[in-house]
């Protein structure tokens, strides 16, 4: 048998209020309609929940047996609908899920557990690497957040972009580039290039080839820390991001040299889930990824 859950609700102010008229002014409705209402309370129950008694309205026993369990349905029903927005981040107790390239987290995600230790001790972050093939973990809950250059396209996914950040060529500080770089001296060093992939071309061999030059790419790694440090080791040339490279370029001890043409500097993304839009602990987190953001940029 399929129930009609507003009768919870119904049966509820009958039993506050002991009357049709004081339960139909409770819910706004006419007496015609809780009578009605009150009539098929009567059919599936087989009680008649409330008597007439004079002028006034009595109980039946059921009715007064099951008045606490119905009120507390309504009100459990009423939450459930109805939940609290506000975030006790004190009393908050989650696990985060976070996915980003190297370069990200060297660089933000540092700021981001320190801010978040500082305001939510109770939240742990884990911070997964980037995978080599495009996964639904986002889709499916596994991670809460993507932070990196890609943004994803379909409707269900949500993209906020956190900056942009300029392409430089990273190299050994007594390079032979190091006191200058040209186009024509940037494609004729042996290069390393970044990619979860593999691919050994990016986009930027578009713009060489425009300008009638090549490159010769020597290796295609997945992590900038794995490129940079066979900069260190050799002549190879890095082409990665400014702000979020730099605690990597600076730990191999590299230099940064500006991209010797005019190349769009990349963006940063932060990537999440519809589900979670409404979320107040994953709002507070994707605004604490803002800030952490801000501050590293700022520097």
């Amino acid at each position: 048998m399929q129930l009609d859950l507003n009768l919870l609700t119904v049966l509820d102010a009958l039993l506050e209020e002991g009357s049709v008229m004081g339960a139909a002014e409770r819910l706004h409705l006419s007496s015609p309609a809780v009578s009605r209402t009150l009539g098929r309370l009567r059919a599936v129950t087989g009680d008649d929940i409330l008597v007439r008694t004079g002028h006034s309205m009595t109980p039946t026993p059921y009715a007064v047996s099951v008045r606490e369990d119905v009120h507390r349905l309504v009100r459990q029903a009423h939450e459930v609908l109805s939940p609290v927005r506000e975030l006790d981040l004190a009393e908050l107790n989650r696990t985060f899920t976070v996915q980003c390239h190297d370069a990200v987290a060297a660089s933000l995600v540092p700021v981001l557990i320190g801010r978040v230790q500082q305001r939510a001790s109770g939240v742990q972050l884990r911070v997964l690497a980037e995978n080599s093939v495009d996964t639904d973990d986002l889709r499916h809950g596994r991670v809460d957040l993507e932070l990196g250059g890609g943004r994803p396209g379909l409707p269900e996914f949500r993209s906020e972009p956190l900056g942009d950040d300029r392409l430089v060529v990273a190299m050994r500080a007594d390079h032979p580039c190091a006191a200058g770089l040209d186009l024509a001296s940037y494609a004729a060093q042996p290069h390393v290039v970044i990619s979860r992939r593999g691919r050994l071309t990016a986009s930027i061999d578009d713009v060489l080839a425009a300008e009638g030059l090549r490159r010769r790419v020597v290796a295609a790694v997945a992590t900038v820390s794995t490129a940079l440090q066979i900069a260190a080791r050799g002549d190879a040339l890095v082409t990665c991001t400014a702000i979020l490279g730099r605690p990597l370029i600076e730990a191999f001890g590299l230099v940064a040299r500006p991209l010797p043409i005019e190349y769009p500097a990349a963006t940063i993304n932060c990537n999440w889930h519809q589900r979670y839009d409404s979320d107040p602990a994953h709002a507070w987190l994707r605004e604490q990824v803002r800030a952490s953001a801000e501050e590293i940029t700022a520097c």
